[in-house]
């Protein structure tokens, strides 16, 4: 087996070991070569070595590039005429029915309102890469508090690292730069996973806002025919009725997030807790690393397989009581926004689409089984989204309406402090008296 961690560049009486190397950052140009068989992105590791950027900067272009590889395997239609105005036309008898099941403000319909999926990843690179850099700054940052508790600021000599079969022993790597490599090798990692997951949601996703995410810039509704046609495919169901469904869905989606702009952030600084809370125990992951070499799941020899273990958690950090909370705020939020759309979508249709039953039951299979928030968020931090977390946030705000009256219901989304925890989901009755002033507060004296 070949050896575990840096190792000598060679054979010194080895005659191919002799000739002249091309490599003009010599023995560290190997170590470059072994992260870059591995997924570095050497051109931002230089851009970080120079001061340029951070480590943590995610690369946008690989993104983009392994999103669009995933695409071109499993094909693409462009969009026609006809897709264009079936969409427009659905979209516009959504945005009329949903006038009376929310108070939020109808958006304009744009011109471009029917998407390829093409379309759909470079309308949202910008989100995802926002939505992520937060997780890859902890990473960067975890990897080099380590680096410095272990050895401070000198330079390291014959560091042990999973994966490596040859390199550096017997050589001295000043800190900093392994620090710039391990956190731009991490930054490659989660943009490759971001860009396969992205690639893979653009084969399944129905609109511009399906994802339950506020992603672009400008939210704006929009639906892909390609996908909606193989959402509705084999249900038996008119397919103009598939459309306004969907679209319903999409417009609702769309003015929630309009009209309550804070969202974006408070995804974001729920990751960015989680982040921050990353710690990474050289010891555990070098003893992970042994375990997962002996048998088999890790092989030295081949440099994929490292990528492979560390994409699939087999080096995760163990998780602080603060980045629990943070993941739980998370998914309590995300249920709300995906069954506070449903509940909506149901107030708006309930007279008007003879299949209603039936296209909600298949939305929440589907979502149980292939949730485009739990692909996402599984990936980067280990989050599932429960299906029933779900179901409970849209019966919640089904009561609410019940209770009160849909005013009162979208005004709990004025700011995050007014959403209901995840424990209060089954008492909506109780969280709407919790939060409500007494007109007598003499008692309260």
């Amino acid at each position: 087996m070949a050896g575990f961690g840096f190792t000598p560049p060679g054979d010194p009486n080895d005659p191919e070991d002799k000739k002249p190397s091309n490599n003009p950052f010599g023995s560290f140009g190997d170590i470059f070569q072994q992260f870059s068989n591995m997924g570095l992105n050497l051109q931002g590791l230089m851009a970080a070595l120079s001061g340029q950027k951070t480590p943590a900067s995610l690369s946008k272009e690989m993104i983009r590039d392994i999103s669009r590889k995933f695409l071109s395997a499993h094909g693409e239609q462009p969009v026609s005429l006809s897709d264009l105005n079936s969409a427009r036309e659905a979209l516009n008898i959504a945005d009329l029915w949903l006038n009376e099941a929310t108070v939020f403000p109808p958006l304009p319909i744009p011109d471009t309102c029917a998407l390829s999926r093409r379309d759909w990843i470079d309308s949202t690179l910008a989100g995802w890469e926002e939505i992520a850099k937060p997780l890859v700054e902890g990473m960067s940052d975890a990897m080099s508090s380590m680096l410095r508790e272990n050895f401070g600021e000198n330079a390291i000599e014959g560091l042990n690292l999973p994966g490596f079969s040859g390199g550096a022993s017997g050589m001295q790597i000043p800190q900093p730069v392994l620090a710039a490599i391990m956190g731009t090798f991490m930054s490659s990692l989660i943009s490759s996973q971001l860009g396969q997951t992205i690639g893979n949601l653009s084969t399944t996703v129905t609109g511009s806002n399906d994802v339950a995410l506020p992603l672009a810039k400008e939210i704006r509704p929009g639906l892909i025919p390609q996908n909606c046609a193989i959402w509705g495919a084999g249900l038996d169901i008119q397919e103009h009725e598939v459309r306004i469904y969907l679209a319903l869905r999409e417009i609702a989606a769309a003015r929630l997030f309009h009209s309550a702009p804070w969202l974006r952030d408070y995804i974001r600084t729920s990751i960015a807790t989680y982040g921050k809370g990353i710690r990474v125990d050289i010891n555990a992951i070098t003893e992970q690393a042994q375990e997962a070499m002996n048998s088999g799941q890790l092989d030295p020899s081949n440099p994929e397989s490292l990528t492979l273990a560390l994409s699939g958690g087999l080096f995760t950090p163990e998780e602080t009581p603060a980045q629990r909370i943070a993941l739980e705020n998370l998914e309590t939020l995300l249920a709300l926004i995906d069954g506070w759309i449903d509940s909506v979508v149901a107030l708006a249709a309930k007279d008007r689409l003879p299949s209603l039953i039936r296209l909600r039951e298949t939305q929440q299979r589907r979502r149980a089984t292939k949730s485009p928030t739990q692909e996402l968020f599984a990936s980067l931090v280990g989050l599932e989204v429960s299906p029933r977390r779900t179901r409970e946030a849209s019966a919640f705000w089904e009561k609410v309406v019940e209770l009160r009256d849909v005013k009162t219901r979208d005004e709990i989304w004025e700011e995050a402090l007014l959403l209901p925890r995840g424990d209060q989901l089954s008492d909506a009755d109780g969280f709407l008296k919790s939060r409500t002033v007494p007109d007598d507060l003499s008692g309260l004296i």
